[in-house]
C-alpha cells in the first residue's frame, strides 16, 4: 500500500482529500504548509506527494525542487488553481509527475494517482534492476580481481618456470621458478630481454617461426631440452610452449620449463639400485640355471658311463643325446645373457622383412612337423625393401615362433589341428606389424603378468627364462612395441610393431 503525503494550506481541502484517499486504501499523511510538509517527508518517506502550488512561505515548486534534490523515488503531483496552469507546466519541467486543478475531482485524482503509481513502479523496477546490475558488476569485478590475484599467485608459486612474451617476443612474465632455472633476476628480464636472450637457440627459433607462420600455429612441440643458465650451468628441462591468440591475432607466447635436475638425480640413483638388484637377481638366476644344466649333464654322463661299462649302445646314445641337449641349453643361456646385458643401437640396413619371416619359418619347420603343428604364412606383398634392423627382427621372430610351436606341443587337447600363423602388415606410414598367432595351450592372466620377468619360463627345465625379456629389450631398442593376448586353451597372439624407413629411390 502506497503512502501519500498531502500538503495544502487550506484545512478543508486537506481534510476532504485525506478522507477520500484513506477510503481508497491509502496511508495518508498531512501537512498545512511547505515547511511542515518537508519535515514530514524527511521523517516518513512517502511514496507520493500531493502539494498545492501556491502556499504561504515555501510554495509547491520549492517543495518539488527540495524533494527531487534528495534523489528519492517519490512522485510529486501538483495541485493548481485555474490561473496557475503556466506554473504547473513549469513544475513538470522540474520532475512533477502530474498536475490537477482545484476543485479536485475524484476521477481526476484517481487518474493522476494511477499515473504516479505506474511511474513509481517503473522507477522502482529500474532502481532494483540498476542495483542488481551494480551488484553483478561488483561481483564480477571482485571475481576478476580474485582470479587475477589467484593466477598471479599461481604463476609465482608454480614449481615450473613460466615465461611469457608479448607479440614482439619481449618478456612480460617471468616467475621465481624461472629465475632458479635461467639464473637471471626478474628485474633483469621483464621488459629488458627478448625471448632469444634466454632460450636455447632451437626453442627460440621455434617460437620466432611460430609467430611468423599461419594463424593456425598454436603449440610448440613439447620435448626435453637443455638450458644454459646465467652462470654457465647446463640445466635439463622438460619444455612445453604455445603461441597466444586473441580474435585471430597472435598476441605473444608462453612457455613452461620443468626443472629435471631432481628427477635426473633420482633416476640415476634408481638405476644404480636397479643394477645392484639386477646383478644379484641375475647371479641367482644364472646359478639356478647352471645347476639345472649340471643335473642334466650329470644324468647324461651317468648314462654314458653305464652304457660304456655294459656296452649298452642304447644307454650310451641316450646319455650322449642328454649331454648334447644340455650343451645347447648352456649355449642358449649364455647367448640370452649376452643379448640382455649388452647395450646396443639398432643396426639399420636395407632388408626384406617378408624374407626374414620365411627364413625363421624354415628354421622351425622341422620342429613344428615333429609336433604336428602347421606353419601358415600370411605376408603382406606390399612390404618390400625397407630400412630397419634385420638381425634383431630375426632374433625376435625366431623366439616368438618357437614359443608358439612349444605352446601347441604343451597342449594336451588331441582334438585340435594345431597351427601357428605368421602375419605381416604395413599399418601406417613408417610402421610394420608382425603377428604370431597359435591355437595352443594359452596363458592364464598370472602367467601373462610374469611373462617378461627374468628367469620365468613355462617350459620348466627346457627354457632359460630369458627369451621374452631379450625379445622385449630388442624391440624397445628398435623403438617398437609388443603386446600379448592369450586365454587358457584358446591360444596366444603376439603383435610386434616396429618402425621402418623407406629406401631412398634416388
Amino acid at each position: 500500500m502506497d503512502k501519500i503525503l498531502l500538503i495544502d494550506d487550506e484545512p478543508d481541502i486537506l481534510r476532504v482529500l485525506a478522507m477520500s484517499l484513506r477510503a481508497d486504501g491509502y496511508e495518508v499523511l498531512t501537512a498545512e504548509n511547505g515547511e511542515a510538509g518537508l519535515a514530514v517527508f524527511d521523517a516518513q518517506a512517502p511514496d507520493i506527494v500531493l502539494v498545492d502550488i501556491k502556499m504561504p512561505g515555501i510554495g509547491g515548486i520549492e517543495v518539488l525542487q527540495e524533494i527531487k534534490a534528495k534523489e528519492t523515488l517519490t512522485e510529486v503531483i501538483i495541485i493548481t488553481g485555474h490561473g496557475d496552469v503556466d506554473n504547473a507546466v513549469e513544475a513538470l519541467k522540474y520532475g512533477a509527475s502530474d498536475f490537477i486543478n482545484k476543485p479536485v475531482r475524484d476521477d481526476t485524482l484517481a487518474v493522476a494517482l494511477q499515473r504516479a503509481g505506474e511511474k513509481l513502479t517503473i522507477r522502482r523496477q529500474l532502481r532494483d534492476h540498476t542495483l542488481e546490475l551494480e551488484a553483478q558488476v561488483a561481483s564480477a569485478t571482485r571475481e576478476l580481481k580474485r582470479q587475477a590475484q589467484f593466477q598471479a599467485r599461481l604463476i609465482r608459486s608454480s614449481t615450473d618456470g613460466i615465461v611469457a612474451t608479448d607479440k614482439d617476443l619481449r618478456v612480460v612474465i617471468y616467475n621465481p621458478a624461472a629465475e632458479k632455472i635461467f639464473g637471471y633476476r626478474r628485474a633483469e628480464v621483464i621488459q629488458q630481454q627478448v625471448l632469444a636472450d634466454i632460450y636455447p637457440a632451437d626453442l627460440a627459433a621455434d617460437f620466432q617461426a611460430g609467430m611468423c607462420v599461419s594463424p593456425e600455429c598454436a603449440e610448440i612441440r613439447a620435448r626435453e631440452a637443455t638450458v644454459l643458465s646465467q652462470d654457465g650451468a647446463l640445466i635439463p628441462v622438460r619444455f612445453a610452449g604455445a603461441i597466444l591468440h586473441e580474435k585471430g591475432q597472435k598476441m605473444g607466447t608462453v612457455a613452461f620449463f620443468q626443472d629435471l635436475r631432481p628427477i635426473k638425480e633420482l633416476e640415476a640413483a634408481l638405476v644404480r639400485k636397479e643394477r645392484l638388484a639386477a646383478i644379484g637377481q641375475t647371479v641367482a638366476g644364472v646359478a639356478h640355471g647352471i645347476k639345472n644344466i649340471l643335473h642334466g649333464l650329470k644324468g647324461g654322463r651317468h648314462l654314458v658311463d653305464v652304457g660304456i661299462a655294459n656296452q649298452d649302445n642304447d644307454r650310451l646314445q641316450n646319455g650322449w643325446d642328454m649331454v648334447k641337449r644340455n650343451i645347447d641349453r648352456t649355449s642358449d643361456l649364455a647367448m640370452d645373457l649376452l643379448r640382455y646385458s649388452k647395450e646396443r643401437s639398432p643396426e639399420l640396413e636395407p632388408c626384406r622383412p617378408n624374407e626374414i619371416v620365411e627364413e625363421v619359418c624354415a628354421l622351425v619347420i622341422e620342429a613344428a612337423r615333429a609336433q604336428n603343428v602347421a606353419l601358415v604364412k600370411d605376408l603382406d606383398p606390399a612390404i618390400g625393401i625397407v630400412i630397419m634392423d634385420p638381425h634383431s627382427l630375426h632374433s625376435v621372430l625366431l623366439n616368438l615362433v618357437s614359443n608358439a610351436v612349444d605352446a601347441c606341443r604343451d597342449d594336451a587337447d588331441d582334438t585340435k589341428n594345431f597351427q601357428v600363423t605368421m602375419r605381416t602388415r604395413r599399418e601406417e606410414e613408417g610402421l610394420l606389424r608382425f603377428e604370431i598367432r597359435d591355437n595352443g595351450i594359452g596363458m592364464t592372466p598370472d602367467v601373462q603378468a610374469r611373462l617378461f620377468t627374468s628367469f620365468f619360463s613355462t617350459k620348466g627345465h627346457l627354457g632359460t627364462g630369458l627369451g621374452m625379456m631379450v625379445a622385449r629389450k630388442l624391440i624397445e631398442e628398435d623403438s617398437g612395441t609388443i603386446e600379448v593376448e592369450s586365454a587358457p586353451g584358446e591360444g596366444t597372439a603376439v603383435r610386434v610393431r616396429l618402425p621402418y624407413r623407406a629406401v631412398d629411390k634416388k
